[in-house]
């Protein structure tokens, strides 16, 4: 995706515009820290603004290695739109203070919301190479070994959830290890979902099925090969055929936002990369889309018949 200026000064705008309006209803509280005192946060040479639109801007696709997109990009050729861009080592230690803001940022105002039409699926995202999980220091005690459909990996699941337009409703990062049909992780990704939910055969369960019908969600999945054939109608059909909308988003994830290396220094700049990278796609120009034109009636009740 080409990076030009007018994007940059796009960008920053919208996000300027939320966080006045997020930093005027924390005015004058001051934050706890480890030892329970309330301590001030400094102002930096940068602003909270500037170091979103940074980090956001880093995933639109066309450096591979933030330090050199910081260095040369940042502080070279867009000097003039940030002139008191702080050095490498100290931006990344500014990076941390930005997380609340980011996340606030996309719930509020980058993520979709629910059409009535979902789709979920999930992604590992591995912190290092197989043979190396031992000598990993970074994220010992967190990363977590699991197998999915490329493999075993080491690291993380990214679990999503997107309508039909291919806009991130919700999302969900735990261990590799965890399974797609825990009912932790649907906690969280179904708090605002309500009509269809397409998955793969990985999330075939008649428990999770139940619970997501409770809350008003029917759950479409396909049938194994050793599962006895049952009536589907067309509709249903048709639109599992569209979930590559959410492997298109993945793979956008990781080849053009590039969630996935083996660079962290961190966990606190890991996750803060995770965060970033979707709230970048969410201004994406060349989101998956599946049915243009379609409006669906807006009263979040199942069709049983």
């Amino acid at each position: 995706m080409e990076i030009t200026k007018d994007k940059v000064t796009e960008l920053f705008c919208i996000i300027d515009e939320f966080y006045k309006v997020f930093d005027a209803e924390n005015a004058g509280k001051l934050l706890l820290g480890e030892d329970g005192v309330k301590r001030r946060r400094r102002k930096a040479s940068l602003s909270d603004s500037e170091i979103m639109t940074i980090l956001l801007y880093f995933h639109f696709g066309s450096f591979r290695n933030f330090k050199h997109y910081y260095l040369f990009f940042i502080r070279g050729t867009l000097k003039s739109y940030f002139p008191n861009a702080v050095s490498y080592n100290r931006f990344v230690e500014l990076e941390s203070r930005v997380f609340f803001p980011l996340m606030f940022f996309l719930n509020l105002r980058a993520f979709g919301r629910c059409t009535g039409i979902t789709f979920v699926d999930s992604t590992m995202i591995p912190i290092c190479h197989n043979l190396r999980r031992y000598a990993n220091k970074v994220f010992k005690g967190i990363a977590t070994d699991g197998k999915g459909t490329m493999g075993w990996c080491h690291g993380f699941k990214l679990h999503l959830a997107c309508n039909d337009r291919g806009e991130i409703i919700a999302f969900v990062l735990t261990g590799a290890n965890v399974s797609d049909k825990d009912p932790a992780v649907f906690d969280v990704l179904a708090k605002r979902l309500y009509g269809k939910l397409f998955a793969d055969k990985g999330y075939i369960s008649q428990k999770l099925f139940d619970s997501l019908f409770e809350e008003g969600i029917q759950l479409v999945t396909g049938l194994r090969v050793n599962m006895k054939n049952k009536l589907m109608p067309f509709y249903d059909k048709m639109m599992l055929r569209k979930r590559y909308i959410i492997e298109t988003i993945n793979d956008l994830l990781k080849n053009t936002a590039q969630i996935v290396h083996s660079r962290h220094r961190s966990v606190a700049n890991f996750i803060i990369n995770i965060i970033s990278a979707l709230g970048a796609y969410c201004f994406f120009d060349n989101k998956p889309k599946a049915l243009t034109g379609y409006v669906i009636e807006d009263t979040k009740q199942l069709s049983l018949f």
